[in-house]
């Protein structure tokens, strides 16, 4: 292992609206960049940000990368021209789906499925769910079909077969054949990626992979070369969903497991500082630009899961970080629908044009407007303004396309925005704790991103949470999550047996190869490593049943009355109920092998030598700010000169470079370690 790999880390996570980065060298001694995102090349956002670093590349020993290319392309559907070639009579399956519709009320709705229907083609084949075939495969036929694909414009193809997770022959014959003549190596076999049962889920995390294979890796060879030609000589990792990270040079071959990278990085970031803070049970709040992303995190453990479905019949069954998304950020589009009814996001502004205070020509009203307007915003100090807009011509904007509908004042309009915004995102944390049955008063909410911490105390509230610890870098926590990732591999096979059928012995061998795979896998990374830790699990249901529950395990080699006893007591966290007179199944066993990294130091985020020793040295004005239908003159305070140990009562707002940070009447925010604020709601004497 080279000595140098210890050393100048950056982490760089590009968002909707921002580009970020964060450099740490080898004294601990940190550099920030939050530039625009370029939709267009990514590569060129990620460049600009190491240029406002005044980054010089050649030093460099690590970057890891944070990116949204996969994630944009599915919802976009901006994907690579794929074709399928599966089982015959089952060309269909990735839009029969699990007889779900768009919208629960009502025959309405669309669907686009990733591949559409004239590159989905069948050749004769087919195995029964033992493995056995049923149905010799016909080789001629996959000649046949590859080379149909080929001539319809396909750059990638993927072979998914019924029950090839059971025996994947003759999938493995059919790749064979195909890169006999295909003309790159975008060929995805379903089983490779995805070794569990259910062929609509298989066959759609497969169909993922292929498609976004071609961009993926287009656009990491552009930045590797970027980079290259800026002196940069070291190893491009890329974060994966899973809160781990992985070669650029390997990522693409599973580039399905890139979805919801930049989320994922946020989350890692947050179980990290909470741990360090004292805090490992959060509700993870990330607001930017474009959406709201919210997590659940019990014991600083971030919670992966292989059954997220990123939107309609778009389920991704590779281990992610369990992430909600909403479409409430500081660029979300405020409008008045043809009902009457306010409505906020999930169109955004992005960053070009951007809100209308960032002077790009935007000329929709957004919740950066609306907070603009409150006077929780200072135009001066918005990172994107470049001039040309007043106040006054947001006002005015507001009062035409918001307030005159709805008969309110601008300002009230704006208001309004707010708070259906909160009530968004409020849903949106209750789908990670009270529908899973966990109380939010037991949790602190933990507010990143460029906007989460102007609006986490108004979140705190209404979801009864206690706390809010903001991070010292709330607006570039993500791109701090992939400085502190660690190597992550995750395994999942199929056993599919009744619980009072299962061989122990063959669950602990099937654990320990997965396991011994891993360590493996982590091996060949030219990153430091301190430790390997293996995670171990179960995917359990009772018979007859769809859905699954994720049972931990504390060893590889559980008896059944163990596994028995963890499932009851999974079901009864989650459901409240015990049916001890319904068998269990085992349907998958799940393995995860991390490599961890050296303890990062966060002190460094905020520099200590612009602390000032007082409070009153740290306010920089003062402001009329709205709470509750009336303006407060409200103190404002510069983040990094702030001292240490400070305590202040609400109202206040605090300024820094990458953020805003909003303190309501009656709450309490306190200096802690590492730089982080805690605000304790209704705190303040």
């Amino acid at each position: 292992m080279d000595e140098r790999r210890r050393g100048r880390v950056a982490g760089v996570d590009v968002g909707g609206t921002f580009t970020d980065l964060v450099l740490i060298d080898e004294t601990g001694a940190v550099r920030l960049a939050k530039v625009p995102s370029t939709t267009d090349n990514q590569a060129r956002g990620v460049m600009a940000a190491f240029a406002e670093a005044g980054a010089d590349l050649a030093a460099l020993d690590l970057i890891v990368h944070g990116t949204t290319t996969t994630t944009n392309a599915v919802l976009e559907r901006k994907l690579a021209r794929t074709g399928l070639i599966t089982t015959a009579g089952f060309r269909d399956v990735l839009e029969l789906g699990r007889r779900t519709r768009p919208r629960p009320y009502g025959m309405t709705g669309t669907f686009t499925p990733v591949i559409p229907r004239d590159l989905r083609l069948e050749v004769p084949e087919r195995m029964d769910a033992a493995g056995e075939v049923v149905t010799p495969l016909d080789e001629e036929a996959v000649r046949a079909a590859g080379r149909r694909l080929l001539d319809a414009g396909c750059v990638s193809v993927v072979v998914h077969f019924l029950h090839a997770y059971a025996n994947p022959a003759h999938e493995l014959r059919a790749g064979e054949i195909l890169r006999a003549f295909w003309p790159n190596d975008h060929i995805t076999l379903g089983h490779a990626l995805l070794a569990e049962s259910r062929e609509f889920e298989r066959g759609v995390t497969a169909a993922v992979n292929a498609s976004v294979q071609p961009l993926l890796e287009r656009y990491l060879a552009r930045l590797r070369d970027d980079l290259a030609a800026g002196g940069y000589a070291g190893e491009l990792l890329v974060m994966n969903g899973n809160g781990g990270m992985v070669s650029s040079r390997l990522v693409a071959r599973e580039a399905a497991k890139t979805v919801m990278s930049g989320p994922a990085s946020g989350v890692m970031a947050a179980a990290y500082t909470g741990r360090r803070a004292g805090f490992p049970d959060l509700l993870t709040c990330d607001m930017g630009g474009t959406s709201t992303d919210v997590a659940l995190i019990r014991g600083a453990e971030p919670p992966v899961s292989n059954e997220i479905e990123i939107e309609y019949a778009m389920p991704i069954h590779v281990p992610m970080v369990d992430v909600r998304t909403v479409g409430a950020g500081g660029g979300s589009i405020a409008r008045v629908n043809a009902a009457g009814l306010l409505e906020v996001g999930p169109e955004s502004a992005g960053s070009q044009p951007g809100p209308i205070c960032y002077g790009r020509g935007g000329t929709e009203p957004t919740i950066s407007d609306a907070n603009l307007l409150l006077g929780r915003l200072d135009p001066a100090r918005l990172k994107s303004v470049e001039g040309g807009v007043t106040l006054a011509e947001v006002e005015r904007i507001f009062a035409e396309r918001l307030g005159a509908p709805l008969g309110l004042s601008a300002v009230e309009a704006a208001e309004a925005v707010i708070r259906v915004a909160n009530l968004k995102m409020a849903g949106a944390i209750r789908m990670v704790s009270v529908s899973l049955g966990a109380d939010p008063r037991d949790f602190a909410l933990f507010a990143f991103g460029g906007a989460g911490p102007l609006h986490a105390t108004a979140l705190a509230r209404e979801l009864g949470v206690p706390r809010v610890l903001v991070p010292a870098r709330p607006g570039i926590t993500n791109a701090l999550g992939c400085v502190i990732a660690d190597l992550r591999h995750d395994f999942v096979t199929t056993l599919n047996a009744p619980l009072a059928l299962l061989d122990p012995a063959h669950l602990a061998a099937v654990l320990a190869a997965q396991a011994a795979e891993g360590e493996r896998l982590i091996a060949r990374e030219r990153v430091e490593i301190t430790g390997v830790r293996r995670l171990y699990s179960l995917d359990m249901q009772f018979l007859g049943q769809t859905h699954l529950m994720r049972v931990p395990l504390d060893h590889p080699a559980p008896t059944r009355e163990e596994l028995q006893a963890r499932f009851e007591e999974a079901y009864w966290q989650r459901f409240r109920v015990r049916l001890p007179e319904i068998r269990a199944a085992v349907v998958n066993a799940n393995c995860s092998v991390i490599g961890r990294r050296a303890e990062v130091d966060l002190s460094a985020l905020i520099d200590p030598a612009a602390r000032r020793p007082k409070l009153a040295e740290a306010q920089t004005g003062a402001r009329p700010v709205r709470f509750d239908g009336a303006a407060r003159e409200t103190p404002v305070y510069r983040r990094e000169w702030l001292p240490e140990a400070f305590r202040l009562s609400g109202p206040a707002v605090i300024e820094q470079m990458d953020s805003t940070i909003l303190i309501e009447p009656g709450d309490l925010a306190e200096g802690i370690a590492d730089g982080n604020i805690l605000i304790t709601i209704g705190g303040a004497p």
